[in-house]
């Protein structure tokens, strides 16, 4: 009986490894894809990196121009700037908190920051919602009337902390495509602040793009909520990170400043057409500055601020994949994550919806060949990617350190997830 029980134990394992495997059946053609990127000058290094529900790895694969990226090894070590990778990281500490009931979704943002309390709302001299110009959806808007000078109204509608965590809030990045709006923003040198204080004084003097609850609009919502996070728990968001999440869950590879040994990549642009280093002050989100990651820093910016490896963000990952648990510790109720997942904002989109800024794809991303329904999706300013497939239970990341891609990489993450899922569904059929 012992000997028939070790048997099937052992055909078991054998078949949950063939099944993991057999998610890359063809590595060499997945490989030729990742070296396209760097071989076609759109990227100076790439990594690409599955990990199955246990960490252990599906596939990887590193590649880089040795003349842009002499002294760097790319490995699942290597350590990247997020940037946006990080508001899941705030928003699953915002529903731990909620969990231990020092905060809820519902509070006024206020409560926790009353310097925000009487935030003024920007309109145009015509009296239009700013969020209605065209370029700050990422189109043309020249048929429209120049919306400066802005006029300030008050509010008609109280801030709350679920509109941050849906860009609900009405806070944006220097991007929108109206002049003064995004001028008076980079004047406020944002990420040049020396602590969340300071932060939260110039964010008090700035006026908001749209009244609150009125429209989802992308922008530093989450650093605030970052910022409600501190004051509601009444620790930094690098302890919180450290105490909640990595310590607890033996997460390595996942936090804000650097170690004396951290060596961070270059900052590639790629706006001129072709690679080269970054100028200082072009990657422009919040003006001329971007987060600080040196060991001194004590401004922690809950949407842009993180450092990351390929191996520490995928545990992350791993934990929203395994409902809240990882390496035997529960950070969140299982009821939490499916929150996070849930259908919130974009419900009329045909590409699919917004969770709690995790963005959980249609049919149509499996009709157009770029990967499956139901992955839940998001990524980074200097092109860094992740998905999560709850189907298969693996999830996947693709790094790099690129701004503004050139047009040679465009579609990139589309083409390398295309490709995992046409192997994956060949198994399947």
């Amino acid at each position: 009986m012992k000997n028939l029980l070790f048997l099937l134990l052992l055909l078991f394992s054998f078949n949950s490894c063939n099944n993991k495997e057999s998610l890359i059946y063809d590595s060499e053609s997945l490989d030729s894809l990742v070296s396209k990127y760097v071989d076609n000058g759109s990227q100076a290094l790439l990594l690409v990196r599955l990990e199955d529900r246990n960490g252990s790895a599906i596939y990887q694969n590193s590649v880089k121009n040795n003349k842009l990226v002499p002294d760097h090894i790319i490995n699942k070590n290597t350590w990247f700037r997020i940037w946006s990778m990080s508001k899941i990281v705030t928003i699953s500490i915002t529903m731990d908190l909620v969990e231990d009931g020092l905060l809820s979704l519902n509070d006024p943002v206020s409560k926790y920051i009353p310097e925000l309390s009487n935030l003024k709302v920007a309109l145009s001299n015509n009296d239009k919602a700013l969020t209605s110009y065209g370029q700050a959806f990422g189109y043309d808007n020249s048929e429209l009337q120049d919306p400066c000078p802005i006029k300030l109204v008050e509010s008609n509608s109280e801030m709350t902390v679920l509109q941050l965590i849906n860009h609900q809030a009405g806070f944006y990045y220097s991007t929108t495509g109206i002049e003064c709006l995004d001028n008076a923003l980079d004047s406020k040198n944002l990420a040049a602040s020396k602590n969340s204080n300071e932060l939260i004084q110039k964010l008090s003097e700035l006026p908001l793009i749209d009244h609150p609850g009125n429209k989802d609009f992308y922008g530093l919502n989450t650093t605030v909520l970052g910022l409600v996070n501190e004051r509601a728990s009444g620790e930094t968001l690098d302890n919180l990170v450290k105490n909640r999440i990595t310590g607890p869950m033996n997460i390595k590879g996942l936090q804000y400043n650097k170690n004396s040994d951290t060596q961070l990549l270059p900052v590639f642009s790629g706006v001129d057409s072709i690679i080269r280093l970054a100028n200082e002050g072009e990657l422009d989100i919040m003006g001329s500055y971007v987060p600080g990651y040196g060991s001194e820093n004590e401004l922690f910016m809950g949407g842009e601020g993180m450092i990351g490896t390929a191996d520490g963000y995928a545990d992350f990952l791993r934990m929203l994949l395994n409902h809240g648990e990882l390496n035997g510790h529960r950070f969140l109720n299982e009821s939490s994550v499916k929150e996070i997942y849930a259908p919130h904002t974009q419900l009329d989109n045909e590409y699919g919806y917004n969770g709690y800024n995790l963005w959980v794809t249609s049919d149509l991303t499996k009709e157009n060949g770029y990967g499956d329904e139901g992955l839940w999706t998001g990524g980074g300013y200097e092109g860094t990617h992740f998905w999560i497939d709850p189907k298969r239970d693996f999830v996947g990341l693709i790094m790099t350190q690129m701004f503004e891609t050139p047009k040679a990489g465009h579609g990139r993450d589309n083409e390398i997830r295309g490709e995992v899922y046409k192997q994956i569904f060949k198994q399947e059929e």
